[in-house]
């Protein structure tokens, strides 16, 4: 066993430690960071339009401060962009992650020197906790890549900017940096096929340990090397045990990974955000990731089926329950008040706090009251998958509402790695998973609103296509799963 992996172990059960210190005091912990973030933004313009003197405990500030996603919370975000100080937080921030907007275009969500080092250190601390929950730390001594946008960054009056995975590459520790791949020049690339050959050619003959990033994505980069070495990357990369990912949900990649692979390999899921970093797989043996309650942000909650009512309760920590779909709501030491990130979450423990991402807020079908979510879909496509040959690359769901004949229906569009041996005796069972995880929607085909569901397949590439097509090619981009129009749908027809 090297220096450097015994040096890791050792700075992994320090860690643990610390993560038991607040993790095991929860509710004190929350109320901290609370107040903490009221007395440090009082002085700003936020802080003065929302009285935060007034505020002294969670009820104060759910009355002060009105729940907003970004296009509500703009007008402060303008002031911040136009270089104007001591507007959401205190001074001006470290950088700008520019993410994709919906109506207003590009979005710029600040940065802060308090809140960049939480960031790193969630990362980190992921890592840190699955060493010392197995004991490996062989992995240390070879060589990671993080599948990452460029590192490049432009400025904006004052502020840099540049996507949350480049921004975050310029932090790279420096026990890190000679075992990190790939180079900065090859980081450097915009176009992602460019980047992806490049990276191909860079990591081959490389002894990679550690590879990260999002499933989709890392899909493509395997893909890639099989092409080139002919055989499975686990034969490649004869050290490569543990995969990082965050942004979807494994599951439905997990049987082609581990084809492409030739052999299982540990995981652990990260869910980061240009927002904040929000919580991470803390253990191989319990389900969920746990919920970072002491890194800069409070949390608040939302029941999803009460969100769109008027003044929808506001649940913290303490008020929680097992397996409900809550809307997650931040206030963060990067200037976030009552934000709404869009992402949905249900709990998997309350001892410690572990939850999964179920999916999100705006992403779902309810064409017919069904209100199917994400977390749905992607379980009844995995458990629809067990004991077969079946694998999947990429998939959507869409309704169907004006069928040319028949009853409505939803239709799953589906790009197979292996096809099943009957698409319909599939389809079938995909449609039985669906009525056993969403009773509405039960419901609905019991009541003859919707017939079975349709699975329609789309052509090799087709998802990678339709992404490139419209500018989201790799990076940080996601298919989403669920939409409740055919927009998405209707290009991915027309490929």
């Amino acid at each position: 066993m090297s220096i450097k992996s015994i040096a890791a172990k050792l700075f992994a059960q320090k860690i643990y430690k610390k993560t038991q210190l607040w993790a095991n005091n929860p509710i004190e912990t929350q109320k901290k960071v609370l107040q903490k973030l009221i007395k440090d933004a009082k002085q700003t313009q936020f802080g003065i339009d929302h009285h935060f003197e007034q505020i002294k405990n969670e009820k104060d500030f759910a009355k002060q401060v009105p729940v907003r996603d970004y296009e509500a919370l703009k007008p402060y975000v303008d002031k911040v962009v136009k270089g104007e100080e001591n507007i959401l937080w205190k001074g001006k921030p470290l950088y700008f992650a520019k993410t994709s907007g919906t109506t207003s275009g590009a979005k710029y969500i600040p940065l802060t020197k308090e809140s960049m080092p939480y960031h790193i250190e969630a990362a980190r601390n992921a890592i840190l906790h699955y060493i010392h929950e197995t004991g490996r730390a062989d992995f240390v001594d070879g060589k990671m890549i993080f599948l990452q946008g460029s590192p490049i960054l432009e400025e904006k009056n004052g502020v840099k900017l540049g996507r949350l995975s480049g921004i975050v590459a310029h932090f790279v520790p420096k026990y890190l940096q000679k075992n990190r791949m790939p180079s900065w020049e090859t980081n450097c690339i915009e176009d992602w096929e460019t980047k992806v050959n490049a990276i191909v050619e860079e990591t081959f003959n490389e002894n990679m340990a550690v590879i990260s990033g999002i499933p989709s994505w890392v899909q493509m980069y395997f893909e890639k090397l099989h092409q080139k070495g002919e055989k499975p990357v686990g034969e490649i990369f004869k050290n490569f045990n543990l995969f990082i990912y965050g942004g979807v949900n494994y599951e439905p990649y997990r049987a082609k990974f581990e084809n492409l692979i030739g052999r299982k390999v540990d995981s652990i899921e990260l869910f980061p955000a240009s927002e904040g970093f929000f919580a991470y797989q803390d253990s191989q043996k319990e389900k969920g990731m746990l919920l970072l309650l002491n890194s800069g942000i409070f949390y608040e909650f939302i029941k999803s089926d009460e969100f769109y009512s008027q003044n929808p309760k506001r649940y913290t920590i303490g008020e929680v329950e097992l397996g409900v779909n809550y809307v997650l709501i931040i206030s963060t030491n990067a200037g976030l008040w009552g934000y709404n990130i869009g992402d949905t979450v249900q709990f998997t423990s309350l001892k410690p706090y572990r939850i999964i991402v179920s999916g999100r807020i705006k992403h779902y079908i309810s064409a017919f009251g069904e209100h199917v979510i994400g977390f749905e879909v992607e379980q009844a496509l995995s458990e629809s998958m067990v004991n077969t040959n079946v694998k999947v690359n990429e998939f959507t769901v869409a309704p169907q509402i004006n069928p040319k004949e028949g009853l409505p229906y939803h239709e799953w569009f589906i790009e197979f790695e292996n096809e099943p041996e009957n698409l319909e005796d599939f389809a079938q069972q995909l449609d039985y998973e669906m009525r056993i995880r969403n009773i509405y929607y039960d419901d609905l085909i019991k009541g003859s609103v919707l017939r079975r569901l349709v699975v329609t397949k789309v052509v090799k590439n087709g998802f990678q296509d339709y992404m490139k097509s419209i500018g989201k090619l790799g990076g940080q981009n996601k298919i989403p799963r669920l939409s409740n129009d055919r927009n998405i749908v209707d290009l991915l027809k027309s490929k």
